[in-house]
């Protein structure tokens, strides 16, 4: 198996973050210079542009007093010292030897993904306009599953403490059992990579002998079922029918089912209702 190429050295990574320190003052410089043409933009002459000037001033005193306050300052290194580490840790990264395969498989899935997805695009489009059709249909459901969803993370909430405390007070016994697995699982790993190369193998082995006759049996299924169309569509046209002359039957039923159930619970509340409440009879007759 090829070895992976070892990661720059930290001389590589220190001078990585001089340089991009360097660019950063370079852009502080730069936004000096700026301020200073602008204020040079602005210069007062016979009393034009006073207004200006007079507001620029005010926030400039503004930003510099906001600036010079230690939250400020140690907002900017914290920024500085998050450039420095995500070039420290990107940029040998990008340069790594191992990016270019990972490039050369981005581009290979990409350009096998193109046409795919253009040919499926129609039916994704369809699927979104009947998802949204279905979301808005029912939006009446939504607060009620928003309020079971957060009764649910309520009632969670106290167990993942729970357990998150008990993890904390075994943190001993996790390391424990970590390095137990690890000693156990590093002398396997060779013999699965072993393993997995023979099984790589076989595999491959036997998905070329299976392709000619997976296709022969795809191109006759297809040619089977190019036959039996005419079947198929009889088949569904019947059951369509069918469903057509069920359709008023299950409405009619629906209905007495509901009379009925109404009829009951109104029979039901009359006979749990207090006494004083019996001068009123009421009778529905189920539809």
């Amino acid at each position: 198996m090829a070895t992976i190429p070892s990661l720059p050295s930290r001389d590589d990574m220190l001078r990585v973050a001089r340089s991009t320190t360097d660019i950063t003052g370079q852009l502080l410089d730069t936004a000096g210079n700026l301020t200073r043409i602008a204020i040079n933009t602005f210069d007062p002459r016979d009393g034009s542009g006073a207004e200006v000037l007079r507001v620029l001033r005010e926030t400039t005193a503004e930003l510099a007093e906001a600036s010079a306050s230690p939250q400020a300052q140690e907002a900017f290194y914290r920024i500085v010292d998050t450039l420095t580490r995500l070039g420290t840790s990107g940029a040998p990264l990008a340069v790594h030897p191992v990016s270019e395969p990972v490039r050369a498989l981005l581009t290979a899935l990409g350009d096998s993904l193109l046409p795919v997805l253009d040919a499926v695009e129609p039916a994704v489009e369809e699927f979104t306009n009947a998802l949204g059709d279905l979301v808005e249909a029912s939006s009446p459901l939504l607060p009620a599953a928003a309020g079971a969803a957060a009764g649910a993370l309520l009632a969670l909430t106290p167990v993942l403490r729970a357990a998150a405390d008990v993890l904390r007070e075994s943190s001993p016994e996790l390391s424990r059992i970590a390095e137990a697995l690890t000693d156990a699982l590093a002398p396997l790993m060779p013999l699965q990579v072993a393993l997995a190369e023979r099984a790589s193998t076989a595999g491959a082995g036997v998905v070329r002998a299976a392709l000619p006759p997976l296709a022969d049996l795809t191109e006759a299924a297809a040619a089977t079922t190019k036959a039996a169309r005419p079947v198929l569509v009889a088949g569904e046209e019947l059951l369509v029918s069918a469903l057509e002359q069920l359709q008023p039957m299950l409405l009619g039923a629906a209905a007495r089912a509901g009379g009925l159930a109404r009829a009951t619970a109104v029979r039901v509340s009359a006979a749990v209702s207090p006494a004083g409440d019996r001068g009123i009879v009421v009778a529905v007759a189920p539809a």
